[in-house]
């Protein structure tokens, strides 16, 4: 029998309770030997038991098998293989998310049971873990009275977190569910609760006062707290002042889309008023983070540095442009065995599971100049995009994140390899694109290296070990786009600004572009909302790509069952005689064009996940998403 997801004992949480460490009850009984008052008497005890809300934390890319979580149009899995959960859902299969062991962040061990172990495999059971946090937290606010030997500062600490993640689990459920039940107070644990399900906005409502509560409480830096100085220089990631306001600004973008809005007010436009309050919040957390340095763009000569490092010593990457990670469970190994050898083809690799970016989600890296490529088989004057000098002039950030034809791939310290093998040879019936009997072919036409060096291979181990890649849940580029699409959704145009910050919507995408060395964008998509959304909708494309955001986005913008967001594309083309390793970025190419793959069957449905029938079916009020 499933457990109720509403109903977790009160012991599971009291085993994780301690003074000193949250193992240390571990080898207890759950009812020994700890009072009713001792997990929350003093700020030690009551931090350790905070910690476990961090423990909840999803771990994205950490997957006993193959990691799966760009469900966009944004990469092709080999469609032999049904083991990554993209495969579904590129079928429309998204009830596999709830079903047989599979969940939004990978497959979780021991059937898709929830646990509290420090493993990897047990860290992908979104659903699971935030209700499991959202009871604990509800615990700790109802026990806050409990905490009579400590400092204002310290309540404030623990309050803080405490609102902070019931609003962080009850947003992260709601982005892909809809309007949940709000859970704001303790459950008793013997009782089946009756809570009808929220519409999407007034449950953001409640998320979004958690999070305004939380920023109140809460520091900007802990390491300039007196509480904070007992973990100096490990505080980075602990909710923070500026932390809560971004995430109570992106809980009102998201309520204010167009999808959100369809859900609660039956209509398929931007709310301009959430759109409005998102905007204060989030300028209000970039006011406080460029008046104080709190967090900064990190420099593009150190964008590598934000996803991954190799042989980096036990450093992870983010710099201080990350604001929130994912979990970090056995983060200094997990990288090597789960993503590694699926990126690359297997003239280079030999794992039989592959994974590249499409041709049309490359695309959307557009010109150095600012402007997007409408059509690579046509050529623009105004860009200076030419379809027979493809790779030519692009925006810096495509030669950062995509391996496209020639770029080196492997190291040849003895001189042997073949040409097609050192360098990736992606044009038509290239050696990486022909597909034989034990095989298989690089489809797209593109590889990724934005998350591994692009000399990543099987070959030698040069660059293959020692790499950690954590993913951020958040971060400052992201946190300047999503102003500027609150912004001008909210103010009214691309040239509004919110009060709480002085900076423009455009303004603000132009300062994401100018890291990466690209103009800023053109005159003719500011003259209005509408067309300013389209650069908006491609700037995130680009700068967050492959970091999970493209599923999500699609679908609040009501884009995920219309073309061209339903097809996957393959890129072909032939080289020329004068052909070139030295510059693959400006090598000449003829008969450039583009093929469907994959076209992607969705309709009104998958703007949502189904809910998981045994939860769905425990009181009538509760129901299942539309479709499902």
């Amino acid at each position: 029998m499933k457990k109720n997801i509403f109903r977790i004992s009160a012991l599971v949480v009291a085993a994780f309770m301690s003074m000193t460490s949250c193992t240390d009850y571990l080898d207890k009984s759950p009812d020994s030997d700890i009072s009713e008052t001792e997990p929350y008497k003093n700020f030690r005890n009551f931090q350790g038991f905070v910690e476990e809300l961090y423990n909840g934390i999803p771990a994205v890319t950490s997957n006993d098998y193959h990691n799966s979580w760009n469900l966009g149009e944004d990469e092709l899995w080999e469609p032999a293989d049904q083991r990554p959960l993209a495969y579904y859902i590129d079928q429309g299969n998204f009830r596999v998310i709830v079903t047989s062991g599979t969940y939004i962040y990978g497959f979780p061990r021991n059937g898709g049971s929830v646990t509290n172990s420090d493993k990897k495999g047990d860290k992908g059971h979104l659903w699971g873990l935030a209700w499991q946090s959202i009871r604990k937290a509800n615990i700790g606010l109802a026990n806050l009275d409990k905490l009579v030997d400590a400092t204002q500062e310290e309540r404030d600490l623990i309050e803080g977190q405490l609102l902070f993640f019931r609003g962080w689990y009850h947003f992260m459920l709601m982005q892909y569910w809809g309007g949940l039940p709000y859970i704001d107070h303790e459950l008793p644990a013997g009782e089946t609760p009756k809570l009808p399900r929220l519409s999407y906005q007034e449950c953001a409502e409640m998320a979004a006062a958690d999070f305004h509560a939380a920023a109140k409480l809460l520091p900007i830096d802990w390491d300039q707290t007196t509480a904070g100085r007992l973990t100096l220089g490990n505080n980075n990631m602990r909710a923070n002042k500026i932390m809560a306001l971004a995430y109570e600004g992106k809980n009102l973008l998201w309520a204010g889309s167009p999808l959100m809005n369809l859900e609660s007010q039956k209509s398929a436009t931007y709310n301009a008023e959430l759109c409005k309050r998102a905007a204060d919040a989030i300028g209000e957390a970039l006011a406080l983070t460029e008046s104080t340095g709190r967090y900064e763009l990190a420099p593009f000569s150190q964008y590598s540095d934000l996803f991954y490092l190799h042989n980096g010593n036990g450093k992870l990457p983010g710099l201080k442009e990350t604001m929130f990670q994912e979990n970090l469970v056995e983060f200094s190994g997990r990288w090597r065995w789960n993503q590694v050898n699926d990126y690359r083809p297997q003239l280079l690799e030999s794992s039989g599971v592959k994974v590249y970016p499409t041709a049309n989600y490359v695309d959307y890296y557009g010109m150095k100049n600012g402007y997007p490529i409408e059509d690579i088989t046509v050529a623009d004057k105004e860009s200076g995009y030419d379809p027979a000098h493809p790779f030519k002039d692009r925006d810096p950030r495509f030669y950062h994140d995509i391996v496209f034809d020639g770029v080196q791939t492997a190291l040849d310290p003895k001189g042997n390899l073949p040409e097609g093998t050192k360098y990736a040879s992606l044009y038509t019936d290239g050696e990486m694109r022909a597909a034989t009997s034990t095989q298989k072919e690089c489809r797209t036409g593109y590889m990724f290296t934005k998350f591994l060096h692009p000399m990543t291979n099987g070959l030698d181990n040069t660059y293959k070990d020692n790499n950690v890649m954590i993913l951020s849940l958040m971060r400052l580029a992201d946190v300047y786009l999503l102003y500027a699409e609150a912004t001008a959704n909210g103010y009214g145009t691309p040239g509004s600004s919110s009060p709480k910050f002085g900076m423009t919507a455009v303004e603000a995408v132009n300062k994401v572009r100018a890291r990466a060395g690209v103009d800023p964008v053109i005159a003719r998509y500011t003259s209005s909302t509408d067309a300013f959304m389209s650069e908006v909708r491609r700037e995130r494309a680009v700068e967050l790509s492959f970091e999970g955001h493209r599923f999500i986005d699609l679908r609040r913008w009501l884009l995920i069952a219309e073309k061209p967001y339903t097809l996957k594309k393959a890129v072909y083309f032939d080289r020329t005689s004068d052909f070139s390793y030295s510059k693959p970025s400006e090598a000449r190419v003829a008969n450039l064009r583009e093929e469907v793959l994959v076209e992607r069957k969705f309709d009104s449905r998958h703007n949502w996940l189904p809910l998981p029938e045994a939860d769905v079916n425990i009181y009538p009020e509760f129901g299942q998403n539309p479709g499902w």
